[in-house]
């Protein structure tokens, strides 16, 4: 039986997913922007803002701040329809996730920070991207302006957390970001619930 999850409505998790036995669910661009639709429609139906987002080849990340309608029926809707979409679309049966989403609650600023700077880096310290920046499924190229970004990413609320004005914000949240890269010092993957 599974604990039950702790959602205060305001604060902040970090939250994901991993393929069942570690196997991918993302084979190509067009799954990953079906997941981006069906993410779109989640935050928007159950209220939440997305800080940040990072889709890997086996698992994904995401911040978000939850609303009072809570995390476990947005992500059950998540999954669930990714997964039956996922299955149709490429001949295959059975789950696609291992297990539940894990979450972690983010209680401080500067945890907030740090997380939102791993989760763009993942594609970094796995070696699917050799630089910053060059991954387009991770929401890194959106909040520096360089892609448009989707309509549920909270760009002006997670830059608001880095500077005053918008291009003073953007500096000081490459900054970061790239501090982390060369300090390679990841947050552990919370273990799946």
């Amino acid at each position: 039986m599974h604990r039950p999850r702790s959602e205060v409505p305001g604060a902040c998790y970090h939250v994901g997913t991993r393929g069942n036995n570690k196997q991918p669910i993302f084979l190509d661009d067009d799954d990953r922007k079906r997941f981006l639709l069906l993410l779109e429609r989640a935050a928007r139906r159950h209220g939440w803002l997305v800080y940040a987002y990072c889709l890997m080849t086996n698992h994904y990340h995401l911040v978000l701040q939850l609303s009072d309608r809570g995390l476990s029926r947005g992500m059950c809707e998540l999954n669930g329809g990714y997964a039956v979409g996922f299955n149709d679309r490429h001949g295959r049966s059975n789950h696609l996730f291992g297990r539940r989403f894990w979450d972690r609650h983010l209680d401080s600023d500067a945890y907030f920070n740090e997380t939102c700077r791993y989760v763009v880096l993942n594609p970094i310290r796995v070696g699917l991207e050799p630089e910053l920046g060059v991954w387009r499924w991770s929401s890194y190229r959106a909040t520096i302006g360089d892609d448009l970004a989707p309509p549920f990413l909270a760009v002006g609320a997670l830059l608001g957390r880095f500077g005053g004005s918008p291009a003073e914000a953007r500096r000081a949240y490459v900054r970061h970001v790239s501090e982390g890269r060369v300090q390679r010092q990841p947050l552990d993957e919370p273990p799946p619930t």
